[in-house]
């Protein structure tokens, strides 16, 4: 799964460098959300004529909330080591940490809050983290278990990511990714502004 994954986006930078005219990149953000909704449709899909899902959800329990507690626990840890490395502010490392994976939101916001280069370093910061957990998910699923899968996808389990965290896990797993997708998106407009302001 991660070799296929590796190899089409090998495949996607020669055919954008070598093939596809410039004219094409004006439609892509159209052609990936067509493409994203056609797949998040066929997850749900394959969850709702999975019947018993919904009620394994109950035997998941505390998890629900872990999950995503452990994610923001982790992220802003991680930004704040970041920070002290790179000789950031504790606030504005904290803030980059809070993007959660929603690169083009925490891009923005920290442009508007602050400058042109934290919302680079968040666009980018972010941007990375979501092309760290398309390699990284399936490899944790086969040798830790299903809910590690879903913390280096961060708020992109419940759109970009849920595909590949279906497919790498069982179908219950994606009904806890899609929520803990939600509650982190739901978080990111909230705790960026916040911890920028510390």
């Amino acid at each position: 799964m991660s070799l296929s994954i590796i190899i089409a986006i090998i495949v996607g930078i020669f055919s954008g460098m070598l093939i596809l005219p410039p004219s094409w990149a004006a439609h892509m953000d159209l052609i990936t959300t067509i493409a994203l909704n056609i797949l998040i449709l066929f997850v749900g899909i394959d969850l709702g004529m999975n019947k018993s899902i919904f009620k394994d959800l109950k035997h998941h329990g505390y998890i629900i909330l872990m999950i995503p507690t452990a994610i923001i626990a982790g992220s802003l840890i991680g930004g704040l080591v970041a920070g002290f490395i790179y000789h950031y502010d504790y606030n504005l490392s904290l803030s980059v940490g809070a993007g959660f994976g929603w690169y083009s939101l925490s891009g923005i916001l920290l442009s508007k809050l602050h400058s042109a280069e934290l919302g680079a370093v968040a666009f980018l910061t972010n941007v990375f983290r979501e092309l760290i957990a398309v390699v990284m998910i399936p490899v944790l699923a086969k040798y830790l278990n299903d809910y590690t899968a879903i913390a280096p996808a961060g708020a992109t389990s419940m759109d970009t990511t849920l595909p590949l965290i279906s497919r790498a896990t069982k179908p219950e797993i994606v009904v806890v990714s899609f929520i803990n997708g939600a509650i982190l998106s739901a978080l990111v407009p909230i705790l960026v502004p916040f911890l920028y302001a510390l």
